[in-house]
């Protein structure tokens, strides 16, 4: 699970410098359509092939989860040009306490005092991060909080989808439903890559790919949840990638606000852990 959060992070770097030349929707679109491939040739090897695969109970359900996924990422590289990686992960680090308040009221699941504590010290972080009067971005830093919410929602689907369809299924419509979602708009922004961007757009695809492959790994030796944590590591490694490589401005708002935003979201994944294993009512 670190090297899959790794792979995603340096993902994140190649996705910012193509965009920065071609723009998000030419880049998001050749990586959808090389990670359709993937997902086809997964299909294939799975019990019963493509067929039993892309068989869901919830098709509307996994339409809506590809569709907001592609838009997801779409903000995601559009903020990486406009206020860097650093400045995106520290705000977008919040999306895991956005799944937790919003698993109340559209799961059912219940949250503990201890818990919101945490989600409202992470929100405060937030607001710490965004630092209005002093960011240097100003306005614009609207953008990695649209994503984080977009990938919260995200999260909620698909907990919701995993009660009616296989992890093989979700991951089937996400990829699929998402390559036919960015080809429709690909016309309206088409801007291919040239001379040696073929080469950073080979290593973005095959970054993807073997990020999900880590990835799908992890989640054959271990539960979700126990795994989630880690992804923090390919937001700490997309950031540092921001500071090396692109020189991002860091401000000490930024920092104090994403420790508290990264610590609260560690605090509530391990609360969630110890309840899950007690069985009993969330404190």
């Amino acid at each position: 699970m670190i090297g899959a959060a790794i792979t995603f992070g340096a993902q994140d770097g190649l996705s910012r410098l193509l965009a920065e030349g071609h723009g998000p929707i030419t880049v998001i679109a050749i990586r959808y359509w090389f990670f359709a491939l993937f997902v086809l040739g997964f299909a294939a090897t799975r019990p019963g092939g493509i067929r039993r695969v892309a068989h869901s109970k919830r098709p509307w359900l996994q339409t809506a989860r590809g569709v907001l996924l592609v838009t997801e990422i779409l903000t995601a590289v559009y903020g990486f040009t406009v206020i860097g990686l650093v400045g995106f992960q520290v705000i977008f680090a919040s999306y895991p306490l956005m799944i937790a308040a919003l698993s109340v009221p559209f799961l059912g699941e219940r949250v503990g005092w201890r818990r919101w504590l945490a989600i409202s010290a992470g929100f405060g972080g937030v607001a710490l991060a965004l630092d209005p009067r002093g960011s240097p971005f100003g306005p614009q830093m609207i953008i990695p909080l649209i994503g984080a919410v977009q990938f919260a929602a995200y999260g909620i689907m698909t907990r919701i989808a995993a009660r009616h369809d296989s992890a093989d299924t979700s991951f089937f419509w996400t990829g699929m439903v998402g390559a036919v979602a960015i080809t429709l708009i690909t016309p309206l922004a088409w801007s291919p890559p040239q001379g040696s961007d073929w080469v950073w757009m080979a290593l973005l695809c095959l970054s993807g790919v073997g990020g999900h492959f880590l990835m799908i790994k992890a989640l054959e030796q271990a539960e979700a949840s126990v795994l989630q944590p880690f992804a923090y590591f390919g937001i700490a490694t997309s950031g540092a990638i921001g500071f090396v490589v692109f020189d991002d401005a860091v401000t000490a708002a930024m920092l104090t606000g994403g420790a508290i935003i990264v610590g609260a979201g560690l605090f509530t994944f391990w609360r969630e852990r110890v309840q899950s294993r007690r069985g009993t009512a969330p404190d």
